[in-house]
């Protein structure tokens, strides 16, 4: 009877945790550079009553093993890097991405702290430098000088 009910709660936690991740998907639908993440699952086999034999001399076959399992867990919370939906904004300097690529902005424009993100809403500042828009971060980049990359600024 107990084994019954931990099964039941150990589903029951896993499927809030489920819902937990699609309500995080569902509230940023309309967030820029948002990736979406999905729940994946796996057995719980926690005792094992009997273990396999081999067959008795002159039978065939053994016995399987006797194994009880209570529940499920979450086994991974996976980001998914698919492609999202192009969507026109009119500005020019917004940018997206096809395929696994970030973005690396930073506080300052000399990129001592990097951070990557998705999100391609950018504009430029008072003083000139293309920025994520909002955050203020500097994009960072490389300057090609005669085809080779050069430093890591973008401006």
């Amino acid at each position: 009877m107990m084994r019954s009910l931990f099964s039941g709660v150990s589903g029951l936690k896993n499927h809030q945790t489920r819902m937990d991740v699609i309500g995080n998907n569902i509230s940023n639908v309309n967030t820029t550079g948002f990736k979406s993440s999905r729940v994946t699952f796996s057995d719980m086999i926690s005792q094992t009553l009997t273990g396999a034999s081999r067959p008795i001399d002159g039978q065939i076959g053994g016995t399987n093993p006797k194994q009880i399992g209570l529940g499920s867990a979450v086994a991974s919370i996976d980001l998914l890097f698919t492609n999202g939906s192009v969507q026109s904004t009119g500005k020019n300097t917004d940018l997206c991405l096809s395929g696994d690529g970030l973005f690396a902005v930073s506080p300052d424009s000399q990129g001592a702290q990097k951070y990557y993100t998705r999100n391609g809403a950018f504009s430029f500042d008072a003083d000139g430098n293309y920025v994520q828009s909002g955050s203020g971060m500097h994009v960072l980049g490389y300057m090609a000088t005669n085809g080779e990359p050069g430093g890591c600024n973008l401006h």
